[in-house]
């Protein structure tokens, strides 16, 4: 697992932080179905966070299907379809761009100026 980097001045909970990061790494594929994740106590321990909050993100990311836990052995990836992967992904990009859309929308952006901010950015322009 790559490092996770973790605020405690933002306004996003720890465990959303981490949860976060945890499901990037699984959609772009650099977490793979099937690995094993460290303890709750040694993921706490090495975040320097409660193992509550670790409790929690692992919690919510089996409740999201991103984990499984098999009683005495561990908690692992889980084994997701491309299908399943790519749903996951529109789903969230959607969540993203939601508010932001809806924001745009009221202060009378069109969707062509959408569009074109979306291909800047997505471009590296500024």
């Amino acid at each position: 697992m790559k490092n996770f980097f973790i605020s405690n001045m933002s306004d996003i909970p720890i465990y959303q932080q981490l949860y976060d990061q945890i499901v990037a790494q699984i959609l772009s594929g650099e977490l793979k179905s099937g690995t094993n994740l460290p303890s709750i106590r040694t993921m706490a321990k090495e975040l320097r966070v409660s193992v509550i909050t670790i409790k929690k993100t692992w919690e919510e990311l089996e409740k999201s299907g991103y984990l499984r836990t098999i009683s005495g052995k561990g908690t692992y990836i889980s084994t997701l379809t491309d299908k399943t992967l790519e749903k996951k992904k529109y789903d969230l990009v959607r969540e993203i761009f939601s508010k932001d859309v809806l924001q745009c929308k009221s202060l009378d952006i069109s969707k062509e100026e959408i569009l074109e901010v979306i291909e800047d950015l997505y471009n590296n322009k500024k």
